[in-house]
């Protein structure tokens, strides 16, 4: 590690941001990128992400964070098509099943090949590396196993601390601070298999505009970042979910109502997440079509319908919601899981 003084674009950086000034997006990559190679030391990552945070984080200083964290990660080769992530920032106000993963193996079986980003639960019981272990997926994969899931079984799970080894120069930090930072925005940004197509969910409204303007200028060619107006981190069933859409570089706003859609329910309690184990039998249960559970079916399809897409595979959004409701009823959801299930490693240990 190099002393406090080593680097001259971090200490730039920090007396920037003691003044309260922006950074550009290259010097914003450039100290993130020290950051990464553990050449910062703590005092100076925290001066860093608690700067940007007093300040109020810029599309530029996001997109050059975002930058430096994809430069340092283990990347997964691949071109196959509909290539879409459902990741997002997580922590919601309202603790729901695991919407985005369930609507991951939707828009799989809907024809999209899925890279699945993601990490265990930080704030609710269960994230989506904790109920993809309970439905027997190994998580702990390479770059390598990955890029096979994703020619065999058109989805795989790429469990973030595989990916990301610099982020270990930053945990600590993080931990000890004990507040959201720009890190908190960045996993939706840097796809280990370098997705260009994402549905992106966020807890924060009001970091929304801030994320999809970084997506815009890190090239994204289709993106929906979306906020459930119930407090929700996904396109929510009920109320209303605005979205900011991506498109070649620019971003529309629009809001979705899910009674549009005939998915519409008054009790959001109905969604209300558990234990691994119990959302993973929900999500089974949802995969397969259940009727029972018409709440939770209404969720994920909302959210696979917007996977699907951006994807590349549907024209609108309504459209993409018809071909993820029609691979529930199909079977091919359920396809998706069980082409998983079968090709994934028996045993992987997880980091």
């Amino acid at each position: 590690m190099a002393d406090a003084f080593s680097s001259p674009p971090l200490q730039q950086a920090i007396t920037a941001l003691a003044d309260r000034q922006s950074l550009s997006e290259r010097l914003a990559a450039d100290v993130f990128g020290a950051v990464m190679r553990g050449e910062a030391t703590p005092a100076q990552t925290a001066a860093l992400l608690v700067g940007l945070r007093v300040k109020g984080e810029t599309p530029e200083e996001v997109a050059g964070a975002a930058r430096a964290l994809r430069a340092a990660m283990v990347r997964v080769e691949t071109n196959a098509p509909y290539l879409v992530d459902t990741c997002g920032t997580g922590g919601g106000a309202v603790t729901t099943f695991n919407i985005s993963t369930a609507a991951a193996f939707v828009a799989a079986g809907a024809g999209a090949t899925v890279a699945k980003h993601g990490n265990r639960s930080f704030t609710s019981k269960c994230g989506s590396a904790d109920v993809l272990e309970a439905l027997g997926i190994a998580i702990g994969i390479d770059a390598a196993a990955a890029a096979r899931l994703l020619r065999e079984a058109r989805v795989a799970f790429l469990f973030a601390p595989n990916f990301h080894p610099a982020m270990r120069h930053v945990g600590p930090v993080r931990r000890e601070l004990g507040i959201t930072s720009v890190m908190n925005l960045l996993g939706p940004l840097a796809n280990p298999a370098g997705v260009q197509r994402q549905l992106v969910g966020v807890a924060d409204r009001d970091r929304a505009p801030l994320l999809a303007q970084a997506l815009a200028r890190l090239g994204t060619e289709h993106a929906m970042v979306v906020h459930g107006r119930v407090g929700m981190d996904e396109i929510s069933p009920q109320g209303i979910t605005d979205v900011w859409e991506i498109r070649e570089g620019r971003t529309s706003t629009w809001e979705l109502d899910p009674a549009a859609h005939g998915l519409a329910i008054s009790d959001g309690g109905r969604l209300q997440g558990g234990d691994a184990a119990a959302n993973a039998a929900r999500l089974e249960r949802i995969l397969a079509g259940d009727g029972a559970d018409s709440a939770g079916r209404a969720a994920v399809v909302l959210n696979a319908g917007a996977a699907i897409y951006v994807a590349g595979l549907a024209a609108s959004y309504a459209e993409g919601v018809r071909r993820a409701d029609e691979a529930v009823t199909s079977g091919a959801a359920r396809g998706a899981l069980e082409r998983l299930r079968r090709a994934s490693p028996s045993t992987v240990p997880t980091s």
